[in-house]
């Protein structure tokens, strides 16, 4: 039986981070949020000529634009359900959530906005292409609306395990961790996330079951081991 993991690194960027740290005190572990990543707004233009909806694939991306306008008329397309309440909490009133990865949304852009023309507020350095993933079946334009720069922070005390919600934080975890001795477990949202990871050292390397925060969670109790 595996040792159950109490303490648990949280090094997602706030204030998602706290929202995780909430969920994990739920399931009865002991946050330890130390953000790897800064959240830093971009001061652009928001052209929304001819836009009929947005797509967002971050709650990142949706406190950015919140920001940069006060529009709420557009139907917006989210990429998981967190992303779909943050834009509802936001004010928009027409939201569908893909309930998983940017292919998910991806398949939902193309099955309920053919022809659309669609704004994706969304990261300076985007973990996947999302105008790729829907091709030529709505007219998608990608807008950099925040950046994540590394805080370079020293890890917690005591940590038994490391969240990592997305690639660019597997590689600042990586670098911050290369050649350190005794490296517990790290868990992982996707293989992209775990890949930077592999030949770090730690003692295990687990990939959530889906690329949602739920699955990651889950990680911690139901091992699945890096390939």
């Amino acid at each position: 039986m595996m040792e159950a993991i109490h303490r648990v690194w949280v090094t997602r960027a706030r204030p998602g981070a706290d929202r995780t740290a909430e969920r994990l005190t739920g399931l009865g572990h002991t946050p330890l949020v130390v953000p790897l990543l800064e959240i830093r707004p971009l001061d652009v233009a928001l052209d929304l000529s001819g836009v009929q909806a947005l797509a967002f694939t971050s709650l990142n991306g949706v406190a950015a634009f919140a920001a940069l306008s006060p529009d709420r008329s557009l139907p917006v397309f989210a990429v998981g359900d967190a992303t779909a309440r943050a834009a509802q909490d936001a004010g928009f009133t027409s939201v569908r959530s893909a309930e998983g990865s940017l292919h998910d949304l991806a398949t939902l852009i193309r099955a309920e906005a053919s022809g659309l023309s669609i704004l994706h507020p969304g990261a300076a350095e985007p973990a996947g292409d999302l105008s790729a993933a829907v091709g030529d079946t709505a007219r998608l334009r990608s807008i950099a609306v925040y950046g994540a720069v590394e805080t370079r922070v020293e890890p917690p005390g005591d940590w038994e395990a490391a969240l990592v919600h997305s690639p660019r934080a597997g590689r600042a975890l990586a670098a911050l961790m290369q050649g350190r001795p005794n490296l517990p477990v790290v868990i992982a949202i996707s293989a992209a996330a775990a890949d930077p990871l592999r030949t770090t050292g730690f003692a295990e390397v687990r990939i959530a079951a889906a690329p949602t925060e739920a699955a990651l969670l889950a990680a911690l109790g139901n091992p699945r081991p890096a390939v």
